[in-house]
């Protein structure tokens, strides 16, 4: 893009938006079961936006110069604190963020001589790994029930050292939506002393409501003895435009860990709450919209249609042949898999089938999408096998009838197509690579001689893709991304 000589018209870019989006996924309706969550309520989506916009020039750098985004801020994190046991809390601009302050709070609280260290369950989010990479602690990965995926307690145990600054668990993890067995892991780290941080940014505004539903929903939150911190996404089951997340903490002081400020040079007074420092209150204001234009009455029946959903969708997806629901989680996450694949695990069997009997779930993901259906396809890891994985909302209940159509249609398409063709030597190819060697240019042509157009529109086939990195190990696989990327916006 160049910078235009003269300035266009709203209607013009707003034409020109549309353009660039005619290839989106559709982030109503319930036909993309991740990224977007869609409440099916059209008028507290516009409520959002029209107090998205109302904040969105006002900058959250200094709350002195706008109250407005202090008395915001303090009624959101009050609601989230109010419905999960308590604390001080920051919003902050997503799920990343909040793990990300939790992480600093504990290293900068618990000093250690050796490197700061966090035990992590294999089925925790990404953002750990994160980080620890940004913050400069080591990653303990804590095994998981290879039947129900929830973390080991006495594998968290086995996992603390003296260097051990975080314990997390997940309220539920996103892989299977199962929740780990939260107050047996904060009581272990109490006992040794060290802080306890459970990630519910996908359940923390969601499973009250499934409890009170009338699902058997365990503690999990800051009433729980041992839980030091939380984190909570209003973008997702909040149903806040993105940009939208509270971490609480139990103890106020460490809170105040999480907190930055220098006055190490002769300019404006820095503190700053957050990693980012000027940032729009956009999302603050997109946020408070949306707790008080549905409220409590509007989360319930919320819960109670995706309660509904995430069960009758579980039980159609266990009668269709081939396919199996793995553990049997207590959040509105569905993950499920070939029934003819009993696991994987990275550097193991590519494509979605282990032993060819089943489905390959790859193809079934593709599959879904040429019928208009995005359902996420997941990668084998840490005997875990290759599976889909679905994200139940609001809007869900009113097609899940069709979504199971779609499915089943999606299945017997993948079973005639076959698994994902690899070409002979290709994985053993990728492998080998000297990446450093390749330039983005080089990389892409390289990606087209075996059917993969990164540089194409509209929505690819993507089971190639799937299967070569299920093929590789996982630190293989995150190189070869970080090319995609690369490539992608090259």
């Amino acid at each position: 893009m160049s910078l235009p000589d003269k300035g266009r018209s709203t209607e013009e870019l707003l034409a020109e938006i549309t353009r660039l989006k005619r290839e989106d996924l559709p982030v109503r309706g319930g036909k993309v079961t991740a990224y977007v969550y869609d409440t099916g309520r059209p008028e507290v989506h516009e409520a959002a936006a029209r107090a998205y916009f109302e904040m969105l020039e006002v900058n959250t750098l200094d709350p002195t110069a706008f109250p407005s985004v202090v008395e915001m801020e303090k009624q959101v994190v009050g609601a989230v604190a109010d419905l999960l046991g308590g604390g001080s809390g920051i919003f902050t601009s997503g799920g990343t963020e909040s793990i990300m302050l939790a992480v600093k709070a504990a290293r900068d609280a618990r000093k250690t001589e050796g490197r700061p260290r966090m035990a992590v369950p294999v089925t925790a989010h990404p953002a750990f790994h994160k980080a620890a990479h940004y913050l400069g602690l080591v990653v303990d990965a804590v095994p998981v029930d290879p039947v129900t995926f929830r973390a080991s307690p006495s594998d968290v145990e086995a996992a603390i050292t003296e260097d051990t600054v975080l314990v997390v668990a997940s309220a539920p993890s996103y892989p299977q939506g199962v929740i780990d067995p939260v107050a047996r892991i904060a009581g272990i780290a109490a006992a040794r002393g060290v802080p306890c941080h459970v990630d519910a940014c996908v359940g923390g505004w969601l499973l009250p409501w499934l409890r009170e539903a009338g699902a058997d929903i365990p503690p999990f939150d800051l009433s729980v003895p041992g839980v030091t911190s939380l984190s909570c996404d209003l973008h997702k089951f909040g149903y806040a435009p993105k940009g939208a997340s509270v971490v609480l903490f139990a103890d106020p002081a460490m809170r105040r860990r999480a907190y930055f400020a220098s006055a190490s040079w002769p300019g404006y007074t820095v503190i700053n709450a957050t990693v980012q420092s000027s940032k729009s209150a956009g999302p603050l204001g997109g946020a408070w919209a949306t707790l008080q234009a549905l409220g409590r009455e509007g989360y319930l029946e919320l819960g109670r249609t995706t309660l509904a959903a995430a069960r009758e969708l579980r039980a159609g997806i266990a009668k269709i042949p081939g396919l199996r629901v793995l553990s049997d989680p207590e959040s509105a996450l569905v993950a499920f898999g070939s029934d003819g694949d009993s696991g994987g695990d990275s550097g193991g069997d590519s494509g979605g089938d282990s032993d060819g009997d089943g489905v390959d779930v790859f193809v079934l993901s593709d599959e879904a999408r040429r019928r208009g259906w995005f359902l996420q396809p997941q990668l084998s890891y840490a005997g875990i096998p290759a599976n889909i994985h679905i994200t139940v909302t609001g809007v869900t209940l009113r097609g899940v009838e069709a979504m199971l159509e779609v499915i089943a249609e999606a299945v017997e398409a993948a079973r005639e197509r076959g698994p994902a063709k690899l070409p002979e030597g290709l994985v053993e190819l990728v492998a080998g690579l000297d990446l450093d060697a390749l330039d983005d240019a080089a990389f892409g042509e390289l990606a087209s001689a075996v059917g993969v157009d990164l540089g194409g529109s509209g929505q690819p086939e993507m089971a190639v893709v799937n299967a070569v990195l299920d093929a590789l190990p996982a630190d293989r696989r995150e190189a070869i991304l970080i090319r995609f990327l690369s490539v992608i916006y090259s």
